[in-house]
């Protein structure tokens, strides 16, 4: 009886220093992810004659025309990554980002191993934000505790 008190007196420090750190790894894959994103876009943007053409030429974007697909992916990479690494509308730009990665897969037949892999890396790290939220470093959870008190 003594060992699982000891284990329990142990334990407790640590897993408090768990849950203390989930904010901070939540804020990093945040800040990660949205790094990533928030750069393409910032290259996008920067060499817009590329861009367009990329979208022309290499990338198959379904139902849109290439301008109208390079205006929408720039943007789409330079709001929603910053709403993400500010913890704003977090699950919403998260699910945006996730969707636009989808697309940018299908979209570039040409895309190799190692592409798909960065790819599939980062919809795993949308899908940890997305789905366990934004955590307590973040505008969100502000706007929760401070407005939506029940």
């Amino acid at each position: 009886m003594a060992l699982n008190q000891n284990i329990i007196r142990l334990a407790g420090p640590v897993i408090r220093g768990f849950d203390s750190a989930s904010s901070l790894v939540d804020l990093f894959v945040r800040l990660w992810v949205a790094n990533v994103f928030w750069k393409s876009g910032v290259a996008s943007l920067h060499d817009w004659e590329t861009t367009v053409d990329l979208f022309t030429y290499e990338y198959k974007v379904p139902l849109l025309s290439p301008q109208a697909a390079a205006i929408l992916g720039t943007g789409a990479e330079l709001v929603f990554p910053v709403l993400l690494a500010v913890g704003l509308a977090t699950r919403f730009s998260a699910a945006s980002l996730f969707i636009f990665n989808i697309i940018a897969v299908i979209s570039y037949p040409s895309l190799n191993e190692i592409g798909l892999k960065d790819h599939i890396y980062w919809g795993i790290l949308l899908s940890v934000t997305l789905l366990h939220g934004p955590g307590k470093i973040s505008i969100d959870h502000f706007i929760r505790r401070k407005w939506m008190t029940t």
